[in-house]
């Protein structure tokens, strides 16, 4: 179906393809905080008591997309980037129609489950797919940043969607389910793609399949095989493999690192990045932000329209990254935001915590919300899963990929289900924890996370090897030409 499609256009449909399957993993994330509160969703699984019953059921799809992600770092290359995407919208469609149909606490868990573990597929493998599809360096950061949008736009349409239909559930008490059905929608439109799409080149050089790579690699590029553009990156591509055989992963690595291109410490910052991000209290915002400002008064309609309203501004923050990631920078703009994420929050706290709360602490407190988000998503949606992928070694990438996602989610499932029971129990009080980690999160980036932009994935092989004047007799001549910057950049580290 897609077999003619060159160049450009090529990278378009990958693109919609993995854009669809990340909006899903927004949408997925957002739809049950829109309706949890409501008497015909409780009603529904039974009433359930106890302040444990709604924090397990948002938070459990966040565990089990991390022990999914760590079992894409197992079987991650055997399967393939595609392949492995193709799994988490087929598990997302069996996990959309147990919600929908539930009707007890163990079924919404099951469903949850399984969206989970589709979601711990897609979240692992679409980064690394559109990484390993770009042919220049400088297209990269947009193309990640423009995914990571999507996911939030994902999260804004299940809150706006939600807030529809929870208009209806007086007169139809069933109606909450259609939301929950409509993520089935996505990951269709992904896998229909998808299935006809090819893996990318390097992963195809990776596992010996040479022909296939030779056939995506050219279709990519819209030039003949033996096109000098072609060669060349084909040629850098296979410089790293070679390089990367000296290197054997183990476990170990992750905690005592040994090797010349220090892969044990890009695949421990690989899922560091994404572990800090949910610590700076995102999640705790979208998935309770109907609850947040129930807290400060407002009625339930208003909590839902202020809920929407948070999340599209999330949304339309994450755009701008597109354009900017490469002229600023992945580490400035994660080191900047992560301080001004924190400010946010200090206000938010001292608003909600003041002993004589009135109209104009409360709207203070939602307009700081509001900031927050729009720094959050400029500086720290799009660039942690940019940097991720791709630090990574060419073999190692769907390690990277799958440990990037389990400490997104491990993490999430952690600020979810601590954050959820924490505000029942302490109230407002509990964002101080997000907001130490907030500056921790900055001093984190500021020494431990080189820069990255502008270099191709080969090329950040070299930013990481510990004597990057030494370059091995296979190695291109581009290479020796970018030792100076890059050996200028590896000083700074």
């Amino acid at each position: 179906m897609f077999s003619k499609l060159n160049g450009r256009t090529l990278y378009r449909v990958m693109s919609a393809c993995c854009g669809s399957a990340f909006m899903l993993y927004g949408y997925d994330a957002g739809v049950l905080g829109g309706i949890q509160e409501t008497p015909q969703f409780r009603s529904a699984i039974g009433n359930p008591e106890g302040a444990y019953v709604i924090p397990i059921i948002a938070s459990i799809y966040n565990l089990a997309a991390a022990f999914m992600s760590l079992g894409v770092t197992i079987f991650g290359m055997k399967l393939g980037r595609r392949k492995t995407i193709l799994l988490g919208d087929g598990f997302i469609c069996i996990g959309a129609a147990l919600q929908a149909s539930t009707h007890s606490v163990g079924q919404i868990i099951a469903g949850r489950i399984l969206c989970g573990f589709g979601i711990g597929c897609i979240a692992s493998a679409v980064p690394t797919y559109m990484a390993e599809m770009s042919i220049e360096a400088k297209e990269r950061g947009p193309e990640i940043s423009y995914q990571g949008a999507l996911l939030i736009t994902g999260v804004a349409m299940a809150y706006w969607l939600d807030l529809g239909f929870v208009q209806g559930l007086g007169k139809y008490p069933d109606l909450w389910r259609a939301p929950i059905a409509l993520q089935a929608c996505f990951a269709i439109f992904s896998a229909g793609g998808l299935i006809f799409l090819p893996d990318t080149p390097r992963w195809y050089y990776a596992v010996g399949r040479m022909e296939e790579g030779d056939d995506v690699l050219s279709r990519l590029h819209g030039l003949p095989l033996d096109h000098e553009d072609v060669q060349s990156q084909k040629q850098e591509v296979m410089d790293s493999i070679e390089e990367e055989q000296n290197t054997h992963f183990n476990v170990w690595l992750l905690f005592w690192d040994n090797t010349e291109y220090q892969v044990g410490r890009r695949l421990r910052t690989s899922f560091l990045v994404l572990f800090v991000q949910q610590f700076l209290g995102i999640n705790m915002l979208v998935y309770f932000s109907v609850t947040i400002f129930k807290s400060l008064g407002y009625g339930l309609l208003l909590s839902s329209i202020l809920a929407a309203v948070m999340n599209t501004v999330f949304a339309l923050a994450c755009y701008p990254p597109i354009w900017y990631i490469e002229k600023l920078g992945r580490r400035p703009m994660m080191f900047w935001t992560s301080i001004g994420c924190g400010i946010c929050m200090l206000v938010y706290i001292i608003m909600t915590t003041l002993p004589n709360q009135n109209t104009a602490t409360g709207w203070v407190a939602v307009a700081s919300v509001l900031i927050y988000n729009i720094v959050f998503g400029f500086g720290w949606l799009g660039p942690p899963w940019v940097y991720g992928p791709e630090i990574a070694p060419l073999r190692y990438r769907h390690i990277a990929g799958g440990l990037a996602a389990s400490g997104e989610w491990f993490s999430t499932w952690i600020i979810v289900f601590g954050g959820g029971t924490g505000i029942d129990a302490v109230g407002p009080k509990i964002f101080i924890w997000p907001l130490l980690c907030c500056f921790l999160a900055a001093a984190y980036v500021w020494y431990y996370c080189p820069e990255t932009t502008g270099k191709t994935l080969e090329e950040i092989d070299i930013l990481f090897k510990r004597n990057p004047e030494k370059l091995s007799n296979g190695q291109i001549k581009k290479r020796s030409n970018d030792a100076s910057p890059i050996r200028a950049s590896t000083e700074k580290m």
